[in-house]
């Protein structure tokens, strides 16, 4: 219970710290907080999941950086946040180095980002059925 409520706390602190671009620039600073967003997403907050997912897929650095992002994006996609729905179903379709283009994935997750309410989920999906008229 400590635990969680100190890492809730850390998550808090470290979003708010994000937005500070002296503090994300210092080495010691972005390890601290990619610690925070790790340790909530890791406990399963779907919130964390997506915002951490985002981060990596775009901006993280290193070996397995994107795939870690793409996984965490799809843990929230599932848990239903439309944002990471929505990037999996843009993933998706633009395959990845492992994997190819995934028309029937990317309409799965565009169809989860339109319920929870994702603006341009829609516009997707319809340009994806228009564009293939057999799906």
């Amino acid at each position: 219970m400590f635990l969680q409520l100190k890492a809730r706390a850390g998550y808090w602190l470290a979003r708010r710290l994000f937005h500070w671009s002296w503090f994300v620039r210092q080495p010691r600073g972005w390890r601290w907080l990619e610690g925070q967003f790790a340790r909530m997403a890791n406990l399963g907050d779907v919130g964390a999941q997506s915002f951490y997912g985002h981060i990596l897929t775009f901006r993280g650095v290193g070996l397995g950086a994107r795939e870690e992002g793409v996984r965490l994006l799809r843990l929230a996609a599932l848990a239903g946040d439309g944002k990471a729905a929505y990037q999996v179903g843009v993933i998706s379709l633009a395959g990845t180095a492992s994997k190819a283009p995934d028309p029937a994935e990317a309409a799965r997750f565009w169809e989860i980002a339109a319920k929870a309410g994702h603006p341009l989920a829609p516009i997707k999906l319809h340009a994806l059925k228009a564009h293939d008229p057999g799906h």
